[in-house]
């Protein structure tokens, strides 16, 4: 198939085509300041420098598909967050890489599935397509039949995607601090260091098998939702129902109407939040290329479905857990000793550690502020502005930061609201969040 023959297939030749991203960006910073020695605006020189950069860095990215590859996902979600001198040449490659990758060759794919279903998997499976229709960061998707007449999506793994998801994060683990420069207000470091601790259970087909079962049997009914269950699964295959879209949320993000991003960014928030409530789950991959839309009959806007369920926080309590909405709820109110004291009770602030509660609000105004109004309208510029001053070290908000303490049971939680707001304020869409969060998020609604 074409583009394998450029897929590095070695461990050393992943590792050398990473660790030359950094210095090829300071080879390109280098031809930058030649050209303002020559005469060249410099915003024309940085412009050239970040469209080269982003070029090289997703396409790399893209290529090498595991972990590098997740590593951009997970970037792209906090896209909105950068300056726009800085997003606008990263948001294109951003988009292909969420959505694109090289395939693998059909007699792999037909090899693997051998190997799962069994030598007689084709009186099950009765047709596959040549190539794939999409990819994941660790394997790609192909259109099928199933036996009784179902359109299915097979979902085949990489071969060996485990040692090369493993030997890519490990390799962006050490280029973590060269890597930064790219992507300058962004801490590469914790967003790997995530990626690298769900990497193990998305590689579990039959564990995302089971994730995905209780969301479709709990969104079977639902209006707005489609969850495609799944019709069988093996170590390294998964074949669910197919799901009819003609693109996904990134392409509201790129061109959508106003009415579209308002309609499928209230969607989008429903879902994070209804699901737990409804399965004890949380969908915690929250980049736009998992959900796809489904327009009406009429071209009008209609429902959101979600695919892949690889990386779901499983929540003991059937629920986002009540303290997380008593803590907003508190913050909203402006009960900054009453917070001081919830963060202390739940682990958040250790009882040594001092904080002025006003700053403390200031701190987490990003996620309480959207809760303030009926309808909050997320955008970019807002986006931006919160980033830049919690991750500014002169802003006096950024020392709680440094104080605060993220219980585990709370990491992907954050991750996922962090990501949810940085997909929202892409769509620049205006949604009920209050109501939403009244609904769903136990602590946060009125007694």
């Amino acid at each position: 198939m074409s583009g394998m023959a450029d897929l590095p297939r070695s461990a050393a030749a992943r590792t050398a085509r990473l660790a030359a991203l950094p210095l090829g960006y300071a080879g390109r910073t280098a031809l930058g300041f030649g050209k303002r020695l020559g005469g060249a605006p410099a915003e024309a020189v940085m412009s050239e420098i970040q469209q080269r950069t982003a070029e090289q860095l997703f396409r790399t990215l893209g290529e090498l598909k595991g972990g590098a590859m997740k590593f951009g996902q997970a970037l792209s979600i906090l896209e909105a967050a950068l300056p726009e001198e800085m997003a606008a040449p990263y948001r294109e490659h951003l988009t292909k890489l969420q959505d694109s990758a090289p395939p693998m060759p059909t007699q792999t794919v037909r090899d693997i599935l051998s190997a799962d279903l069994g030598p007689t998997w084709k009186t099950q499976l009765v047709w596959l397509d040549g190539g794939p229709t999409a990819a994941a960061s660790i394997g790609q998707v192909h259109k099928g039949r199933w036996h009784d007449g179902r359109e299915v999506a097979v979902k085949v793994q990489y071969p060996d995607a485990g040692a090369a998801l493993e030997s890519d994060l490990r390799t962006l683990a050490r280029a973590a601090r060269t890597i930064g420069p790219l992507i300058p207000g962004v801490d590469i470091k914790p967003l790997i260091a995530e990626v690298q601790a769900r990497a193990k259970e998305e590689l579990d087909y039959e564990l995302e098998a089971a994730a995905q079962r209780e969301f479709a049997a709990a969104f079977a009914d639902d209006p707005a939702i489609v969850v495609p269950d799944v019709v069988a699964v093996g170590p390294r295959v998964l074949i669910t129902e197919w799901l009819e879209s003609p693109s996904s949320l990134a392409s509201v993000i790129a061109d959508g109407t106003e009415e579209e991003r308002d309609h499928y960014g209230e969607l989008y928030v429903r879902f994070l939040f209804s699901g737990p409530a409804r399965t004890g789950l949380l969908h915690a991959d929250p980049h736009p290329g998992n959900y796809r839309i489904i327009p009406n009959a009429d071209g009008s806007p209609g429902r959101l479905g979600v695919l892949d369920y690889g990386a779901v926080a499983r929540l003991p309590q059937r629920g986002l857990p009540e303290p997380l909405g008593r803590l907003v709820k508190l913050c909203a109110a402006g009960d900054g000793d009453g917070l001081i004291a919830a963060l202390r009770e739940e682990g958040f602030l250790k009882d040594r550690i001092s904080l002025d509660p006003q700053l403390l609000m200031d701190y987490l105004s990003p996620f309480v502020e959207p809760t303030q109004t009926e309808r909050f309208r997320f955008t970019r510029a807002w986006m931006r502005e919160q980033f830049q001053r919690l991750n500014n070290p002169k802003d006096p908000a950024y020392t709680v930061s440094i104080k605060l303490n993220l219980p585990p049971s709370y990491v992907l939680i954050h991750r996922t609201w962090v990501g949810g707001v940085g997909v929202m304020s892409q769509l620049e869409a205006e949604a009920p969040f209050r109501a939403i969060m009244e609904e769903f998020v136990p602590g946060f609604a009125a007694p």
